[in-house]
């Protein structure tokens, strides 16, 4: 319980809760560690419980009928991972899987306790909103990456939302989250930088002109 009341704490959508409701959730929540390239949960699964990225990176995605992997976002630390269909549910359905980038800790919630104990009172029920609200937004920001946006507004947007992330990976990692040719993101990256929107240093990639940049996949720019 200790663990979990100290988790806890470092999640920002617990801050308005006093100590006595902390230790309420610590009592019905666990901290799990998993390794890197471990699976969290396949789609079709469902589960009781209501997940957070305490810490680590968690990669989210489908699979095609041919087996191939479609990319649809990261989940950093201090997020929550569920995909709430309803709150009224006590099953959670998972709609995509879940694998590890890196060794992560996640907080497990018994979801039916803390409907309960906290969602039945109107406690939390502001936060969840906003969170589902931006979990809303972020499944039109995926519609417009995979069937509006074109090569160059792929490579803008990704690099405006996410450029730690961009860095990090390697140019081929990146061509296949996007769907898109390495040569492909090659041509991209000279274009955005010939634009002035970027700047490329030792391989680093560097917002030169943010609105230029996000000019291009909102359908104003090059």
């Amino acid at each position: 319980m200790l663990a979990a009341l100290d988790t806890i704490n470092n999640i920002s959508f617990f801050d308005t809760l006093n100590e006595q409701q902390k230790e309420q959730i610590a009592s019905i929540s666990l901290v799990n560690k998993y390794p890197k390239d471990s699976i969290l949960y396949y789609e079709s699964e469902t589960s009781k419980n209501l997940l957070f990225l305490v810490s680590g990176l968690l990669k989210i995605f489908k699979l095609d009928k041919f087996e191939n992997e479609i990319f649809l976002y990261h989940i950093y630390n201090n997020s929550m991972i569920s995909e709430l269909s309803s709150i009224e549910q006590n099953d959670i359905y998972c709609f995509s899987n879940a694998e590890f980038i890196e060794d992560s800790e996640v907080l497990s919630i018994n979801f039916e306790k803390f409907h309960e104990l906290f969602l039945s009172k109107n406690i939390l029920t502001i936060e969840l909103m906003e969170i589902l609200l931006k979990k809303t937004h972020q499944l039109q920001c995926i519609v417009n990456r995979e069937l509006v946006f074109d090569a160059t507004a792929k490579v803008a947007f990704m690099i405006n939302q996410d450029l730690e992330m961009f860095n990090k990976l390697k140019r081929q990692e990146v061509s296949f989250m996007l769907h898109i040719q390495p040569e492909t993101l090659s041509r991209v990256l000279k274009k955005l930088s010939r634009n002035g929107s970027i700047e490329i240093d030792n391989s680093e990639v560097k917002i030169k002109d943010k609105t230029a940049l996000e000019y291009v996949f909102k359908g104003v720019g090059v």
